[in-house]
């Protein structure tokens, strides 16, 4: 990658790929392809391959998807898993068909068996039963780390996977039922605080463990891989295991997590946890220490990366209720 490569970024209009178009532009990268959603429907297998005939972009940089808390999977499976494989598999293949030298694939730390050994390593993969309450989402990032090991041992290229553990950070999906845990509460509790709410609902027993990563290191961590040499990265990977954890190294449990946003919300009333709601996986944290022996580590801690975030939702409340 040079400063002038045709890096196109698929997903830029998310909090992900917002957070790595940012990393992009900060770094120097002066020639970032873009296209919205009404512009190139990823889904689309013709679109897709007349975008890449057309542009031929020489990196390709995958963080859209199709995302949601836990209500929004059991919801929507089909959903989840379909335009999930669609979009990976567009974008994998056309990357190959047009001659594309590195590609990153973003997917997700709920690909790991639900009663995976903690802290949860790469070769945990598919060496058990998945979380039910996610599975398609899961199944669907498996084919996209499986479609990226299996170009390369094919063609002799350079995809590879990040597998990041839960995200939050300025622009994450704020909804109050279909969001991911740290933007719903914050949403909750503030609206709590201003109608002076006695009580919040937190859905679930408040007791699994959960690690956090801000959404700035993320992209910082993605620039990061995307940049070590090929002979590196396969150094530190295995053809069929090819994948690296992007993790903050830090859990907590939902109930503390809870306390920390009810704490910097400046919330005064009280909290129930409703256990009819699913708990999801019991404990999810993942081993990042392949990462960070290549030399990176997270540099926002949680109390700090709530504080920007919160911040960040209260400037732009009044626009995300029209």
């Amino acid at each position: 990658m040079n400063p002038n490569s045709r890096i196109f970024l698929a997903g830029h209009q998310g909090m992900v790929g917002k957070a790595i178009l940012k990393k992009l532009v900060e770094s120097g990268y002066r020639n970032i392809l873009v296209k919205t959603k009404t512009e190139l429907d990823l889904i689309n297998q013709s679109k897709v391959m007349e975008f890449f005939l057309e542009y031929k972009p020489e990196v390709v940089i995958i963080a859209a998807a199709k995302v949601g808390g836990i209500n929004a999977n059991n919801s929507s499976p089909a959903e989840f898993i379909y335009e999930n494989l669609m979009i990976e598999a567009n974008l994998i293949h056309n990357s190959y068909q047009v001659g594309v030298g590195k590609l990153l694939f973003l997917g997700s730390s709920c690909i790991y068996p639900k009663f995976a050994k903690q802290p949860i390593k790469e070769g945990e993969l598919m060496n058990g039963h998945l979380e039910p309450t996610n599975e398609p989402y899961a199944v669907a990032k498996i084919a996209g780390i499986k479609l990226c090991e299996s170009y390369n041992r094919q063609y002799n290229l350079d995809f590879r996977s990040v597998m990041p553990t839960n995200l939050y950070g300025q622009f994450d999906n704020f909804h109050l039922t279909n969001g991911h845990v740290i933007p719903s509460l914050m949403h909750r509790f503030h609206l709590a605080k201003i109608k002076n709410l006695p009580k919040v609902e937190v859905w679930g027993s408040g007791e699994p463990l959960r690690e956090f990563l801000h959404v700035d290191d993320l992209s910082d961590a993605c620039l990061f891989i995307l940049q070590l040499p090929k002979s590196k990265y396969q150094k530190n990977t295995e053809k069929l295991l090819s994948h690296i954890n992007i993790g903050s190294g830090n859990e907590l449990r939902i109930s503390e997590l809870v306390s920390m946003i009810k704490a910097e919300v400046g919330y005064e009333g009280d909290v129930v946890f409703n256990s009819d709601y699913p708990d999801g996986t019991p404990r999810k944290m993942i081993d990042s220490s392949k990462l960070m022996r290549l030399g990176w580590k997270p540099e926002i801690n949680l109390k700090k990366g709530l504080h920007s975030t919160y911040e960040w939702f209260k400037e732009n409340f009044d626009s995300m209720r029209k």
